[in-house]
């Protein structure tokens, strides 16, 4: 199937060339942290985690949301999912690649990543989060590979791959619970020490991933043609209202338990996010109100089915969703948590211009491998004559 990569249109070589240029671009100013060390980021003595650890867990999510599709698919039988599995499971595989480049990127030098593997520690949550990662990445990539040459040959998968699959079910949700963990096991930082924080995590995923996932496979739809099924669109992003509203509702069990409790260490990170604490008024905090609206704005028109079901606003409504998750796990999740610190002092925290940097050529990474396998997977779609309806 590798051959389906050595055909295409001019704008696909020009779209990984681009790629393939971002990267290297991106990856100059690695060379540089790696010179230099981890002063080209803005973390500091009191902020450890910064922009590459927000994109761990926000990406951490994506890989998980595959078992939206896997679940009903194989649970439920519900058929409809079958022509869009494989690319939810490859979408999975590029966020898992991502996931691990922002570890090595964030550890300062990559060879401090044997350490993990050479001196396990039983006793780590980051040793159990990193056998999940590698375990789901094996898992999605033997099931998408076998399944999609299934599909060429036209034949019914081997029956070996069922029980792989229902053990990515279960997998998924353990991969962003393990990394729920992380963060909820760490003492002293009260935005994270909630027990519903992978609760939380996995809310946030289960809507945020399969709204990437539906705005990808509009933009294939636009270029290639392919047809996902108007049936599999309409049940897909009826699961992604169930899940944004579970996930705005947990967070404002999050506010309630904050405020009504009157706990200082609950209350001071969210007032921080959104009103400044002491004085100092957070950059994050437009971001932080424009999260709230894009949230809310994308629960009106995706709540009533007659806005849901329309596919010139749909578009709108996912990206925003996007917008609005990727706000508050990607920004405010990490800067919450790390302000105000132990001792109630502020340590400011932005990020820094190449530490940006660095993350895009990751997402230029991510990009690359999603847009071939996916050149793969539409390759053997139109062979067998699964293109559309």
């Amino acid at each position: 199937m590798l051959e389906k990569l050595l055909s295409g249109p001019k704008t696909y070589y020009a779209w990984l060339l681009f790629l393939l240029c971002v990267i290297a671009g991106c990856g100059l100013v690695y060379l540089q942290q790696l010179r230099t060390g981890m002063t080209i980021t803005g973390m500091s003595r009191d902020v450890s985690w910064g922009l590459y650890i927000s994109q761990f867990t926000y990406f951490v999510g994506v890989a998980a949301s595959a078992v939206m599709l896997v679940l009903p698919a194989y649970f439920h039988h519900y058929v409809k999912f079958k022509r869009m599995i494989i690319f939810g499971e490859f979408m999975a595989v590029a966020a898992v690649v991502m996931c691990a480049l922002f570890i090595v990127v964030d550890m300062g030098q990559p060879q401090r990543l044997l350490n993990v593997i050479l001196h396990p520690a039983p006793n780590s949550v980051m040793f159990y989060d990193m056998l999940v990662l590698i375990g789901y990445l094996m898992l999605n990539i033997v099931i998408g590979w076998v399944t999609l040459e299934a599909e060429r040959l036209g034949v019914e998968p081997p029956k070996w791959i069922k029980p792989l699959i229902y053990l990515s079910i279960l997998w998924a949700f353990s991969i962003h619970t393990v990394t729920a963990f992380l963060y909820a096991g760490v003492p002293g930082r009260h935005y994270w020490l909630t027990a519903i924080m992978a609760a939380r995590f996995l809310s946030s995923a289960f809507c945020s991933g399969p709204a990437i996932l539906l705005l990808l496979v509009f933009l294939t739809r636009r270029l290639t043609g392919f047809d996902p099924g108007k049936d599999a669109v309409k049940t897909l992003s009826t699961i992604i209202v169930y899940a944004m509203c579970i996930n705005v509702f947990f967070y404002l069990l999050e506010l309630f338990t904050a405020f009504y409790s009157n706990i200082p260490g609950h209350q001071e990170p969210i007032s921080f996010l959104f009103t400044g604490h002491g004085g100092h008024l957070a950059w994050v905090s437009r971001w932080m109100w424009a999260a709230v609206a894009m949230a809310f704005l994308s629960l009106a028109l995706l709540i009533p089915p007659s806005l849901r079901n329309n596919h010139a606003l749909l578009p709108f409504a996912l990206a925003m969703l996007v917008a609005a998750t990727w706000i508050d796990k990607g920004l405010g999740l990490l800067i919450g948590g790390f302000t105000p610190n132990m001792y109630e002092t502020i340590t400011p925290y932005m990020p820094t211009f190449r530490e940006t940097a660095v993350t895009f050529g990751i997402y230029a990474v991510g990009a690359l491998v999603l847009s071939l396998l996916w050149k793969i997977a539409l390759g053997v779609k139109q062979e067998a004559n699964n293109f559309g309806d």
